[in-house]
């Protein structure tokens, strides 16, 4: 993970700004930093987002391909997670600096959207034991700025709502076996129901309170954080903790009830936006990025 270096006197000046309710940046401590979302924006996928959160930046792809299921759930799809980290991001990531970190946002991301509940996996199987979409989620880190899990996760349900995956028929050959033809109108596809999939709310115990979408400023200061996955019902699908200090139980309560706030009220101005942005078909003006 992306870090700097704090001065002591910057750290006083933090921590006093934070229990007071007043962040360096003028946000409270349940507030998010400006957020932007582009969707459609890589060509040669069939979903794509783009989320800059402060002067953080994710990009996400997603590539469906027809795969076989997994033996013990033969009735149902399954999601891909491959995290790049850019060198561009931060030195840090140069050489193989970003691949531990890659490697450790993979494994989080598959445990929060890979399941039933997030997304309906019946839903991306083609013929039982043999054929199923198998979803390839590719997240790239443009720039890192602090709160990677709540961009990354915004960023893969864009991507999610604007997958497009073509209609499958199948047919039987002469010789008893099933042949598989793919729709070749782009309008003839199938979508997601993106409705449950949850988004991350990353919470930093700073002195005795806590922050939402902290800077790496904030993040220096922080012994410990909470990442909490949680749906638009407000419900909690995963939760960790990560950093090497301790979190009290009435740190943690504090911090779970925080996270099923601001993690629910994140859901419907985003579902929203992304509905607002779809009907707008080809009359969307592409901005910024690959505009």
């Amino acid at each position: 993970m992306a870090t700097v270096q704090v001065s002591e006197a910057e750290k006083v000046y933090i921590l006093h700004g934070i229990r007071d309710d007043l962040r360096v940046d003028g946000r409270g401590c349940e507030d998010y930093r400006h957020m932007e979302i582009e969707t459609d924006v890589v060509s040669n996928t069939d979903g794509s987002a783009k989320v800059t959160l402060g002067h953080t930046a994710v990009l996400v792809g997603v590539k469906a391909e027809i795969g076989k299921p997994r033996p013990t759930v033969p009735a149902e799809g399954y999601l891909e997670f491959f995290v790049d980290c850019s060198a561009n991001a931060t030195p840090e990531f140069e050489g193989r600096g970003g691949e531990e970190l890659g490697t450790k946002l993979s494994n989080t991301l598959y445990k929060v959207f890979n399941n039933k509940r997030s997304i309906d996996l019946k839903s991306l199987c083609i013929c039982a034991g043999e054929h199923c979409w198998v979803l390839y989620v590719d997240v790239l880190l443009l720039q890192c700025d602090g709160n990677l899990y709540d961009a990354i996760s915004v960023a893969i349900k864009a991507a999610l709502f604007n997958t497009k995956i073509p209609k499958v028929h199948i047919s039987s050959d002469e010789e008893g076996g099933k042949e598989i033809e793919l729709s070749d109108d782009p309008y003839d596809c199938m979508r997601l129901n993106v409705e449950n999939v949850p988004c991350i709310v990353t919470l930093c115990k700073v002195g005795h309170r806590h922050v939402v979408d902290a800077t790496l400023q904030e993040k220096a200061c922080s012994v410990a954080s909470l990442i909490i996955s949680v749906t638009h019902k407000g419900t909690i699908t995963c939760m960790r903790k990560v950093g090497g200090g301790s979190l009290d139980p009435e740190s943690i309560f504090e911090m779970t009830e925080a996270g099923k706030r601001v993690g629910k009220a994140l859901h419907a101005p985003l579902m929203k936006l992304l509905e607002q942005e779809e009907s707008l078909g080809k009359k969307r003006q592409k901005v910024g990025f690959l505009g």
